[in-house]
């Protein structure tokens, strides 16, 4: 994981310095004071998001560690898709000899491409899932909303959760999951914007369960289950919880920790004659629950590489990396994320939330 993260600085790096010679070349008549004040400019949005991170736990100045942290994040999407249209016509402008000064049209095209991405971001699509188990079932149907990646912080403050909370319980749902990543980097403005009374504000009977995503882990575990211990939520770590309605659910402990116990084991103290629900938020097991016999598994994690061309590395990365796919047995989903990391942006990829409506098959 080092060599990844000294790569993509590397190419963050690129990428601004080429983006910075473009629009530099476009300065060349001005007045060095211009100049100079665009460089300070620059680079000192470049670093913004390294500063914001740094200032995470701090509780000094949170709006202006939310401003930087938009800004900061913004500028990476803004600087990839800059060099892509840049970079795509310099290439045109070897042939056309019009779009010399490409960059300014690559400037107006990243900016248009930004306003979609946020509005596309802010309105997350509803998916609606029917699902027949040759199982004992309770209830004559449970209706189950499945949620992840919420990243509640400086990105997903106290107003956009309670636009979720509202969501989620538009769907009437009996039960929700929340598949890790409720916390994004700190928990200190989770605290600050009091956002635990919000998720307690979530409706369902048989109650809320979240398990650990790697961003409970990058805020600290420790306090991201004291958060989640004073509100509503029930966190499975590791553990197993079975629902009035019968359904077991199998909440793993995230994948960060390396100690977390095998699946296997968990099974051993299940019922298999009763639906059971792997909720695990990283998605490389799916194999293994489908070949333990878990009837259904949900997981997040990939945010669908949340804007394209980095969709087409999740897809590469994982067997199932967003979606709904039937396996030789467990019917397995992987949300897109209800909200997201970073840049507040979804282009080529959707928000999403799941409903699954659980009933048992017709014999």
């Amino acid at each position: 994981m080092v060599w990844m993260g000294i790569v993509m600085m590397m190419l963050y790096v690129a990428g601004n310095g080429y983006i910075f010679w473009r629009l530099w070349q476009l300065l060349q008549t001005a007045p060095m004071a211009v100049r100079i004040g665009f460089t300070i400019l620059f680079w000192g949005i470049s670093l913004l998001f390294f500063v914001a991170m740094a200032m995470r736990n701090s509780e000094h100045c949170p709006l202006l560690t939310k401003a930087m942290m938009w800004l900061g994040t913004t500028w990476m999407v803004f600087i990839l898709y800059m060099v892509l249209a840049t970079a795509l016509f310099d290439l045109l402008g070897l042939f056309i000899p019009a779009l010399h000064h490409g960059v300014v049209y690559a400037l107006g095209i990243t900016t248009l491409l930004l306003v979609y991405g946020n509005i596309n971001y802010r309105n997350p699509k509803v998916e609606h899932l029917d699902i027949a188990l040759d199982k004992s079932i309770a209830s004559e149907d449970v209706r189950m909303v499945v949620v992840s990646d919420v990243h509640l912080g400086y990105g997903t403050d106290r107003r956009a959760l309670e636009r979720y909370v509202e969501l989620i319980n538009a769907q009437h749902p009996d039960v929700v999951v929340i598949v890790g990543d409720l916390i994004d980097n700190s928990i200190t403005p989770v605290r600050g914007e009091c956002m635990g009374e919000v998720l307690d504000r979530i409706e369902a009977r048989e109650g809320i369960y979240v398990v650990p995503g790697n961003h409970e882990y990058i805020s600290g575990i420790e306090a991201s289950e004291a958060f989640i211990r004073d509100t509503r939520l029930v966190l499975l770590r590791d553990s197993v919880v079975t629902l009035h309605s019968g359904i077991q659910l199998v909440g793993r402990d995230d994948r960060f920790n390396r100690r977390r116990a095998p699946l296997g084991e968990l099974l051993r103290g299940v019922d298999m004659s009763h639906p059971v629900v792997v909720l695990d938020h990283q998605p490389y097991d799916i194999a293994k629950s489908d070949k333990l016999g878990v009837d259904i598994h949900l997981s997040g994690h990939t945010h669908h590489g949340q804007i394209w061309p980095l969709s087409l590395i999740t897809e590469a990365m994982y067997d199932q990396s967003h979606g709904y796919r039937h396996w030789s047995h467990t019917h397995a989903y992987v949300s897109s994320g209800l909200s997201l990391w970073g840049p507040p942006f979804r282009i080529g990829t959707h928000s999403d939330l799941a409903v699954i409506d659980l009933h048992r098959a017709e014999q």
